[in-house]
């Protein structure tokens, strides 16, 4: 399992993407005003997601 650096974006549970903004022992903290209809959504601007329950969309390295 590959896990994500800041800076990176993902994808989490049913769509939800963000640009990961700290990584921790276990998760990382996600900020979600990146999608386009954050707004309409009307969730909280930064979540935390387990390593296992994400996958990286885009890499620095890619």
């Amino acid at each position: 399992m590959k896990v994500a650096e800041i800076g990176n974006i993902i994808e989490f549970r049913d769509g939800l993407q963000g640009i990961v903004e700290k990584v921790n022992e276990n998760s990382v903290i996600v900020n979600l005003t990146f999608m386009e209809n954050f707004d309409e959504l009307e969730i909280e601007e930064k979540t935390v997601v387990n390593h296992k329950r994400y996958k990286i969309l885009y890499s620095n390295e890619d």
